[in-house]
């Protein structure tokens, strides 16, 4: 089992973290919405490259965007310009990285997927590859994303313009590739960009008190990587691990245009939650995509119309299994889509973000409800070799009695 509280309990670290934390910011900027604007990035980043023709390592940018992340977590109060001057000294950087390890190594349980994360941290980045290149120029536009937040909160701040031009200068390594060129002269995409951006300004169970709070983009990347691992534990081939984690990722993007609508009310009649898909999806026809290239269209539907489907080809079958997507489609080819995963991975992080929240000793009446809910539907569930049931009862529930 690859998914168990321990790694749902580190993955949510990320909302505690704090950047630009030495500076007045209008709202809190955290880890976990950074990283999944980052991850959007080289989406499309790497999109474009394709269309030039060029290959790119998919389940490396993945793979390792959500390792990052984990390292990330816990280096948490480095600042990035102190980081960087840190990697360029490989052997402090090599005694940082086995810190790193050794924190990791009481938090995941495990054992192959440790041994990934060891060889993620001590081998040396080849800063040349496209795939890195990709991963890398994503990770400064979203600094300056938020910097030019910053900026606006901080006007007199004499380090302004240095923080400006270090990351432009940074950005301007990459002038080469076409997602850059096309984001930074002001092309449709990157209205994508700042409309995905602003999922962070969305705080989920906004009407309940809870430690920390969580908005609709961090709960994207987690709900992102716990699909992914889904993913993982059921031996999907790289099409399907691109897509469970892209799906985790898009999958509440038509909000950008509906804010979030909490589950009970969509659930509180088959006509209103019909009512809503339809507004979403003209919504999303009208204002979402026709910000992205056409060819990417299809895709982006796949992953936001009918997201908790699963989907051969781009198409939802009558109740495919997750045991016949292991079975029967299990290859590049057929372009398979883990709905089913993602809704898992999708409910496991709102039962994360209750658990974390209780467990600080902040619960309501309607937070422990949600939760126990959460648990006793899945109680019994196996999806394909995920046992749903296992993965809920690693975590201790005490909090919520």
């Amino acid at each position: 089992m690859i998914v168990d509280s321990k790694l749902c309990e580190e993955l949510f670290r990320s909302f505690y973290i704090q950047r630009w934390n030495d500076r007045i910011r209008p709202m809190e900027l955290i880890e976990a919405d950074k990283h999944a604007h980052k991850m959007l990035l080289t989406w499309a980043i790497g999109k474009y490259e394709e269309r030039r023709g060029n290959t790119v390592d998919w389940d490396m940018i993945i793979r390792n965007g959500i390792f990052e992340l984990l390292r990330r977590i816990v280096i948490s109060d480095i600042k990035s310009p102190i980081y960087t001057k840190i990697k360029k000294q490989k052997h402090v950087f090599e005694s940082l990285n086995k810190y790193v390890y050794s924190k990791l190594q009481t938090r995941i349980s495990n054992p192959g997927l440790l041994s990934e994360i060891e060889e993620f941290l001590h081998t040396e980045t080849d800063e040349t590859s496209l795939s890195q290149r990709v991963s890398d120029s994503a990770h400064i536009y979203a600094s300056y994303w938020e910097f030019q937040i910053i900026r606006n909160s901080n006007p007199h701040i004499y380090q302004n313009m240095k923080i400006e031009t270090e990351l432009a200068d940074r950005i301007n390594e990459y002038k080469d590739m076409e997602g850059i060129q096309k984001i930074m002269n002001l092309h449709t995409i990157s209205s994508f960009v700042d409309l995905f951006g602003q999922l962070r300004f969305q705080v989920r169970w906004a009407q309940l008190p809870r430690i920390p709070k969580t908005s609709v983009l961090g709960h994207s990347m987690l709900v992102a990587a716990l699909a992914y691992f889904f993913a993982r534990e059921n031996n999907a081939c790289p099409k399907r691990l691109y897509n469970a984690f892209f799906g985790g990722l898009f999958h509440d993007l038509p909000e950008a245009a509906t804010r979030d609508i909490i589950s009970p009310v969509k659930n509180s009649s088959h006509e209103l939650e019909s009512l809503l898909a339809d507004i979403e999806l003209d919504l999303a026809e009208k204002e979402i995509f026709p910000l992205v290239e056409p060819e990417w269209r299809d895709e982006l539907k796949v992953f936001t119309v009918n997201e908790f489907n699963n989907k051969i080809n781009g198409k939802a079958g009558d109740l495919i299994t997750t045991d016949e997507m292991n079975s029967k489609y299990n290859d590049d080819k057929f372009n398979a889509y883990d709905g089913v995963l993602v809704r898992d991975a999708d409910h496991l992080s709102a039962f994360t973000e209750v658990w974390s929240s209780c467990n600080s000793g902040i619960k309501t009446e309607e937070l422990c409800s949600a939760a126990n809910h959460l648990k006793s539907k899945y109680k019994g569930v196996v999806h394909g070799n995920t046992d749903m049931e296992k993965v809920y009862d690693s975590f201790s529930t005490s909090c919520f009695l």
